[in-house]
């Protein structure tokens, strides 16, 4: 088996090296073969040149896609992934609300599993920072009540995946936007009748950098997605139920 794990940045060289050696620690004792893949929207603050000096000092197994043609955290996820050359997909933030601690047990879950996705609403899971917990939940709800899904968490974006299931997927319909492309990922995977689990995370505060997300753009652009979605696509298909994984 081999893993390919999709690292999209934009300004993060405070937090992607950190976060390239907590992957390492985390994977390499599992004896699998893997890649980082890291897609870097050509950061003004040497993100990419940060990421390829410690590649060249480590010979840390890492590839640096740098893109200077387009902008976005949907189609650098994608750019990842159809780049990935491993059995098995994983998506993560890079800004460490996302643990690499989870990487292992989400991949071995793909076992049983089409897609297992790291997730704040079950047990276990949550958020350091409240008042953005509170509003995630709530938003989450009315996701849930528009689509019909048993998902907990539409707005993580931290997953694991079979590279050819992924594949199977038509990209042009998911990866576009920011932050939404998740929501796409997770409805239409639930139509095909995918077998989900969703495993507790826990968000800590930013270590460094800035948040790229603008609340008022992101509020309007999700709630036309889940919109959309019900309008094109119709509720989710009755009597399926999304498991929760309450250990960690």
């Amino acid at each position: 088996m081999k893993l390919s794990i999709v690292l999209p940045t934009y300004n993060e060289a405070g937090n992607i090296i950190d976060l390239i050696e907590g992957i390492r620690a985390n994977v390499d004792p599992e004896g699998w073969q893997y890649e980082m893949i890291v897609v870097d929207d050509n950061s003004p603050d040497g993100t990419g040149e940060a990421v390829r000096q410690h590649t060249l000092a480590t010979a840390a197994p890492v590839r640096l896609i740098v893109r200077t043609d387009e902008r976005g955290l949907a189609t650098a996820i994608r750019r990842g992934i159809e780049a990935a050359q491993g059995e098995i997909v994983v998506v993560m933030d890079t800004d460490f609300n996302h643990s690499p601690t989870l990487i292992p047990q989400m991949t071995k879950f793909l076992q049983y599993y089409d897609l297992v996705i790291g997730s704040r609403f079950v047990m276990d899971g949550g958020m350091e920072d409240l008042t953005r917990y509170y509003f995630s939940y709530l938003y989450n709800f009315f996701v849930r009540v528009i689509l019909r899904t048993q998902v907990q968490d539409n707005l993580s974006g931290f997953f694991a995946m079979r590279h050819e299931k992924l594949m199977s997927m038509d990209f042009d319909r998911i990866f576009f936007g920011y932050g939404e492309y998740f929501m796409r990922l997770l409805f239409l995977s639930w139509k095909r009748c995918y077998k989900m689990l969703e495993v507790p995370v826990f968000y800590q505060l930013r270590r460094h950098g800035q948040s790229k997300s603008r609340f008022v753009a992101m509020l309007r652009d999700y709630t036309l997605t889940v919109l959309r979605l019900r309008m094109t696509y119709g509720p989710a298909p009755k009597n399926r139920q999304a498991n929760n994984h309450a250990s960690r």
